[in-house]
């Protein structure tokens, strides 16, 4: 006698689904932070970051000046230049391809994407002035906070802003 097989589970099917989406929207979104005519739209982005970062460090008592894509103290000379891949736009792709991947009504992936990107945007938008400032003061600092600390909060950051979005869709509202 043999033993009918069993259909997956709605449970499994959409765990098999996440885990294909996924990659999927991860490379698209990867992908379309390369294209060229994209690329203006992005430098614009990091252009108008760097400004605003340099407005705000002005405003609570700070010297700093924004030419294009470098944020600099002209006092002491200390300049960082902040590339694509600083601008948040990577941590933000990664956060919309597991929202996008995930089954959930359109209407709340698009709140979920909304709050986490802008939730992304502003902790970058502080770690670029909290880079800028340790970077005066000891250049090693500077380096181990940008290369592991901040990447490592970013990591983090991403994974809490999906697991507490997946936690509140899970959750009936009263």
């Amino acid at each position: 006698m043999q033993a009918e097989p069993t259909s997956a589970s709605p449970q499994k099917k959409r765990v098999f689904r996440f885990l294909v989406l996924f990659p999927v929207f991860l490379a698209v979104g990867f992908c379309g932070l390369l294209i060229p005519f994209l690329h203006p739209v992005v430098t614009g982005f990091t252009r108008g970051l760097v400004e605003i970062s340099a407005i705000v460090i002005r405003l609570f008592g700070g010297s700093a000046t924004a030419n294009q894509v470098v944020l600099q103290n002209p006092s002491n000379g200390f300049a960082m230049e902040v590339l694509d891949g600083c601008n948040g736009d990577d941590v933000a792709v990664l956060l919309w391809a597991a929202i996008l991947a995930y089954p959930a009504s359109w209407s709340q992936k698009g709140k979920g994407l909304l709050a986490g990107t802008a939730t992304i945007y502003v902790i970058n938008f502080l770690r670029i002035i909290s880079l800028f400032y340790l970077g005066q003061y000891d250049k090693q600092w500077f380096e181990f906070a940008h290369l592991y600390v901040w990447e490592s909060v970013f990591v983090l950051l991403t994974l809490t802003i999906f697991w507490t979005w997946v936690r509140r869709m899970s959750t009936p509202s009263s």
